[in-house]
This record gives structure tokens, sequence and C-alpha cells, in this order.
């Protein structure tokens, strides 16, 4: 079954209270941050395509990609598939990711048909196609989807801010930190917003695009 979806700024705020009392430290958080953003995308190839950018760049060089992608008009199947490599390189993609963009556009994926699809159902559809990872597919499921308790633990920025707020002698690595969050279920995908806003706060940059 499908959670709670995130849809609103109050759906938000409603978590954010949930997790106050849940964990003193994310109050804390939300004194430094204010109201956390509701960070709802569309959903779709373009998005997926624009979460694969993302990856192991920094949030400025993915808006930068993603910016030349879009002048070229690169963000649709039929135009990736049929682009030259040359065409995808001057935008800014490395081979890999050429790659990666290319088995994105023949994969097929029924994306209205993971708007209903559960959780666990939609990071196991999306990570069989090259180039999507886990913490992809949970970025995609918490902005695309709006689902609530999804959290994406291989974050560098989300282990530093937790390192941070936590006091932990180290940045806990992916499976702890899953382990950690599933104390803020059932809003894990809140959490990670409040993590990613105090990390802004705490780094003075971003974490996430």
């Amino acid at each position: 079954m499908v959670g709670r979806i995130i849809e609103t700024p109050d759906c938000v705020a409603e978590g954010a209270a949930w997790l106050a009392v849940a964990e003193p430290r994310f109050a804390h958080v939300l004194e430094l941050t204010g109201p956390l953003p509701l960070r709802r995308r569309k959903d779709g190839f373009e998005e997926l395509l624009s979460a694969i950018i993302s990856q192991q760049v920094s949030v400025a060089s993915a808006r930068a990609i993603w910016g030349r992608m879009q002048d070229a008009g690169l963000t649709e199947p039929g135009r990736i598939a049929s682009a030259c490599d040359d065409d995808l390189r001057a935008a800014g993609l490395s081979r890999q990711k050429i790659r990666y963009a290319r088995a994105l556009s023949g994969a097929g994926i029924d994306f209205a048909g993971l708007r209903t699809a559960p959780d666990d159902q939609v990071i196991a559809i999306l990570t069989q196609v090259p180039g999507i990872g886990r913490w992809t597919a949970e970025v995609y499921a918490m902005f695309s989807l709006g689902r609530a308790d999804v959290f994406a633990p291989a974050d560098l920025a989300l282990q530093e801010a937790a390192r941070i707020l936590f006091d932990l002698p180290e940045r806990p690595k992916e499976k702890p930190l899953r382990d950690m969050a599933e104390a803020w279920s059932p809003w894990r995908a809140v959490a990670a917003r409040a993590l990613w806003a105090y990390y802004h706060v705490a780094k003075d940059r971003e974490g996430i695009r």
C-alpha cells in the first residue's frame, strides 16, 4: 500500500511538528531553519533524468548541466535516443552518464504506474535501470512522488548534517543512518528535508538541488 503523500506545505509542517516532539534536536533545527521547503517536483522521465545528472556532482554543477540540457532540448526520451554522443558531451554529460541517460530513455518505465506503487516497489523498479542507484530512486520517491516515509541515507549532506546535529564522532555511513532514521518514521522524508536545511545552515551551502 502507498502511505502518506506530501502534497502541500501543510503536510511538511505536520511532519515537522511530529519530528520536533519525537526528537528534540529537530525542534532545534526548526528554530534555525524556519519552515521546511515543500520540495515537490513533477514526476516522469525529465525529473528522473535530472536526478541522474545530479549524481556525484555539486549542486552548482548539476544546475549548470541541466540548464544546458534544457537549452539543447535534450530532456525527452526520443531526443536522448537520437542525439549523438558529442551533443550530450557538449551539454556536460560524462561518458558514463551518457550511457545512463540512454538506458533511461529505453527503459520504458510506467511513470503513471509508479504513483500508486508501494515505496519498496518504486525503488525496485527504478534501480533496475543502469545508472539509477538507491539514492536516485529514493530522491525521486521523496520529491516527485511525495512519499512521506522515504529517506536517502547514502546522501553525503544528510550524513554530515546528522553527524553535526547528533554530535557523532564521525559521519555515519548508509546503514547506520538508515537504522537511525527508523525512529523518524512515518515522516522520514520530512526528516530528510530538515537535515538538508540544517546542512545549509551549518555548512553555508546547498546539500541537494
